[in-house]
């Protein structure tokens, strides 16, 4: 199954009541005639069944084997999505514990992140204070840069440190 594909799934399944072709082609992004395209070819692979409620509308049902490619799909993505948390959290908690032992006691988390959780659970574990508020900015405090905040690498120094480069 391709991702075109699991998009035209989802939809269907997201929205059960009575979608038309055109709507599925906004909502899945695609254009009409390949909204059609991938409709035909989960019919053809049994994933989907196309049922007619007049001349004019066709009703879209996902089939058993439709919903289990979903469930196979999900849990994929899922097992993938805990593997990829595992590598940050390791690689964020080696971080950690070479400021800690460059003598640093707190850390801030310049801009929002998608592994905010991660930096404040390591912190907590590792007794490094995960600082909040610019009043409590001090000399060995160490600055992460989110990768939501990407400012200007020459200001780049000792203790500042680009959250993007950790994952490298």
């Amino acid at each position: 199954m391709n991702e075109k594909e699991l998009e035209i799934l989802n939809n269907i399944n997201d929205y059960p009541e009575y979608l038309s072709q055109r709507e599925l082609a906004s909502r899945s992004g695609m254009s009409l005639g390949m909204t059609n395209a991938v409709l035909k070819r989960l019919v053809q692979k049994g994933w989907l069944m196309m049922r007619k409620v007049n001349n004019r509308n066709i009703r879209y049902v996902i089939t058993p084997a439709g919903m289990e490619e979903i469930t196979r799909r999900s849990y994929r993505y899922f097992k993938r999505t805990l593997k990829n948390v595992a590598e940050y959290k390791d690689k964020i908690e080696t971080l950690i514990l070479k400021i800690q032992a460059d003598g640093y006691d707190g850390l801030v988390l310049v801009g929002s992140s998608d592994v905010d959780f991660i930096v404040e659970y390591l912190c907590m574990q590792h007794s490094i204070k995960l600082v909040r508020r610019d009043s409590e900015i001090t000399d060995s405090t160490f600055m992460l840069y989110a990768e939501s905040y990407i400012p200007d690498k020459t200001e780049k120094k000792d203790g500042v440190l680009f959250l993007q480069d950790v994952f490298v």
